[in-house]
């Protein structure tokens, strides 16, 4: 939110200049009262919506979820293919994949240098993280929009909805009210597995 004059917003504590060459302090905004700020046209008004830009271009276009040719204005091929989020974030899960198996290296390392066995423990931990990230890119692959893409990576653990009967149907109280229950969210992400200690 932030004061405006037309579509201009006007910075707080700084000096700044109407349209018609009049001058204002730094300080005129605080000290001004409402009365003050209607008679020269300067109005409160929200900032630019908010949108998360790692899955959108503005609060209404979406980037792409898949690999397309990238094209000029015109529609014209450039010779390049612009990667889309699907692509992106799978990487992403292997690097974060990469990044949980990298402080247990040292572990495979010791054991082939030494002809020892690898502790089981570290084994299955190591297999689990590659199996979680050839799962959750997969999951990744199966989303057909872009909110589904964020709700799958970032989306809340927990979701409370309407209670159902063994039909199907939502339950309610003696009141007519919707009973509510709290769930494991079914649209998250496979977790990535928890370290052996």
């Amino acid at each position: 939110m932030g004061y405006f004059i037309g579509s201009r917003a006007l910075p707080m504590d700084r000096p700044w200049t109407a349209d018609n060459g009049t001058q204002y302090p730094a300080n005129w905004l605080r000290l001004s009262s409402t009365a003050d700020r209607d008679a020269i046209g300067v109005s409160w008004g929200a900032d630019d919506p908010v949108y998360d830009q790692r899955f959108w271009w503005s609060p209404t276009l979406p980037k792409e979820l898949d690999d397309k040719p990238a094209v000029d204005v015109d529609g014209k091929e450039l010779g390049y293919t612009q990667t889309g989020l699907k692509t992106q974030w799978k990487a992403t899960q292997n690097q974060i994949a990469g990044s949980l198996i990298a402080p247990s290296d040292w572990r495979i390392i010791k054991a082939k240098e030494t002809s020892t066995n690898i502790p089981t423990a570290w084994k299955t931990y190591r297999a689990a993280v590659r199996t979680s990230c050839n799962t959750r890119q997969t999951e990744i692959d199966a989303c057909s929009t872009v909110d589904e893409l964020k709700e799958l990576l970032f989306g809340s653990a927990t979701i409370t909805r309407q209670q159902t009967d063994s039909d199907g149907n939502g339950v309610v109280d003696s009141d007519g009210n919707a009973v509510m229950e709290t769930v494991a969210n079914p649209n998250i992400a496979t977790a990535w597995p928890t370290e052996p200690s």
